[in-house]
């Protein structure tokens, strides 16, 4: 007699947000069979955050802009196709107002006609969001939307006259304490 897989939920800590910033993160889950059922089980997500499976029921995503400074500790479970559950609790912090801020800098672009420059972050080096409303005109850019307690990578690209961008450059990360 065979034993199906079980599913487990493999993210296990979540990042800190403040008020009035974007808020984003990804809870996966793998093994078992798709489609996976996804439940805040105990405990309430931070007062603006939703939570929606991704397309392929194989994450959860929470997004919003938090409301409410906090503590907010939740219980999220995972149910595979074959009835398996996997559960995982969390503890994210909202904060009132950053109380620390990222000081970037970076070199100019060799080309002569640059307009300026698009500076984009990452919680996790790979789903980049573009942090400055309009084009930076110098090189550098400080950023005062950062939590307590989180990692945030870096990138900046240039844009010339013709709203042409540039590849982004090599990430830089920086922890916030």
């Amino acid at each position: 007699m065979g034993f199906a897989s079980v599913v487990d939920i493999t993210t296990t800590t979540l990042p800190n947000g403040t008020v009035g910033t974007p808020f984003s993160a990804v809870v996966k889950a793998s093994g078992g069979c798709t489609p996976y059922k996804w439940a805040l089980v105990a405990g309430s997500l931070p007062s603006g955050i939703a939570s929606t499976d991704s397309s392929n029921t194989e994450s959860l995503d929470l997004a919003g802009t938090p409301a409410v400074a906090g503590t907010y500790s939740f219980t999220i479970s995972v149910t595979g196709c074959g009835k398996h559950v996997s559960e995982q609790s969390y503890k994210v912090t909202i904060q009132a107002a950053a109380d620390h801020v990222v000081d970037l800098s970076w070199n100019p672009s060799t080309s002569g006609n640059i307009a300026g420059y698009n500076v984009y972050r990452s919680p996790n080096g790979s789903a980049w969001s573009k942090i400055n409303i309009s084009l930076v005109g110098s090189t550098i850019y400080d950023d005062s939307t950062v939590a307590n307690g989180d990692t945030y990578y870096y990138s900046v690209t240039a844009v010339n006259l013709e709203g042409v961008e540039s590849g982004k450059s090599a990430s830089v990360k920086t922890a916030v304490p």
